[in-house]
């Protein structure tokens, strides 16, 4: 054998190696883009856990949440570690972070400052749709949810008429499940509406802007604190 065959074939060795190396090396990409890919959060990975409450204020800044632009709002202010919302036509906060459209709970604690019609109106996501859970309305002393089947809270069958003492903190509950919404104040439930069947839908008008998650007062001056909410397991998972 020449000393120039045995270099050509000493060549086409390496060349022979340097591709299985490049399609090993290929292949270990491919591999881990693919591993990548999997191991990769998604919406579902970064969420809380199931049943533990998540702080939505800190106390000392608005922090995800942003003023709501109402034509003629007050201002929102931060004041002895709770947000107050200034009386204008409509004032309030809305939520830019990530939040569920269903399977949750959220609380707030709430007073009435000044004024004399809502002072928690809660707007919250129901699947693909909305809804508002108006706290002191028509007055100072409607409950209810707007809307159902088109129908405003003082027309539909959540309604109910309840007095709120100015001055006076009041813890605020809302469940929505897959099946239904709930609504508790001081651990009173006052709102337990099944769903099936039903159009839920904002009021029209400014409220639109509160999605996804809001809290807005009318011609009041509201405080709010203690705002935190939770995910829950489906009404399938309970049954099991």
């Amino acid at each position: 054998m020449t000393t120039s065959t045995r270099n050509c074939r000493g060549f086409v060795r390496e060349l022979i190696v340097f591709f299985a190396f490049l399609c090993t090396a290929a292949a270990a990409g491919s591999a881990f883009q693919d591993y990548g890919a999997e191991k990769q959060p998604d919406g579902a990975a970064m969420q809380p856990p199931v049943g533990e409450w998540q702080s939505l204020f800190d106390g000392k800044s608005l922090g995800n949440w942003q003023e709501t632009p109402f034509a003629g709002r007050g201002q929102v202010r931060i004041e002895n570690g709770n947000i107050v919302l200034g009386s204008g036509a409509m004032t309030g906060i809305r939520w830019t972070g990530p939040f569920p459209k269903s399977n949750y709970e959220i609380r707030v604690e709430a007073e009435r400052l000044e004024g004399h019609d809502f002072f928690a109106g809660i707007t919250f996501p129901v699947q693909k749709s909305f809804c508002t859970w108006i706290n002191g309305g028509w007055g100072g002393r409607l409950v209810g949810l707007s809307s159902l089947d088109g129908n405003d809270a003082s027309e539909n069958e959540t309604m109910r008429l309840r007095d709120f003492v100015k001055g006076q903190w009041y813890a605020f509950l809302l469940r929505v499940t897959d099946e239904s919404m709930q609504a508790w104040i001081d651990n009173e439930l006052v709102i337990d509406v099944l769903l099936d069947g039903r159009k839920v839908s904002l009021r029209p008008g400014q409220i639109g802007l509160s999605t996804p998650l809001g809290i807005s007062s009318y011609s009041t001056t509201g405080a709010l604190h203690k705002l935190e909410y939770r995910l829950i397991a489906p009404p399938a998972a309970n049954a099991k």
